[in-house]
């Protein structure tokens, strides 16, 4: 396949269910039909405010302990972790 920019190679990369072309001379990143749409999809599920915590008071699976944090940080977009690597 050709990028429709620069006629260079495209190579096809799936991360996560979504099929990426990207060209390996000018770096162009182009989505198949319906791609884009499900990034939204998944950007927005990213971002979705957390699970309430639970109900007898006891700090849930990965919550902080005694007002500290684990030190990890999220990144700001989840389409940035797909294509950081």
């Amino acid at each position: 396949m050709q990028c429709p920019k620069c006629r260079g190679n495209m190579r096809t990369y799936e991360r996560n269910g979504v099929h990426i072309e990207q060209c390996d001379n000018c770096r162009g990143i182009f989505l198949d039909y319906g791609e884009l749409e499900t990034l939204s999809r998944m950007e927005n599920q990213f971002h979705a405010a957390p699970p309430p915590p639970p109900a007898h008071g006891a700090p849930g699976w990965g919550a902080p302990h005694h007002g500290g944090h684990y030190g990890h940080h999220r990144r700001n977009s989840w389409v940035g972790m797909l294509f950081s690597s």
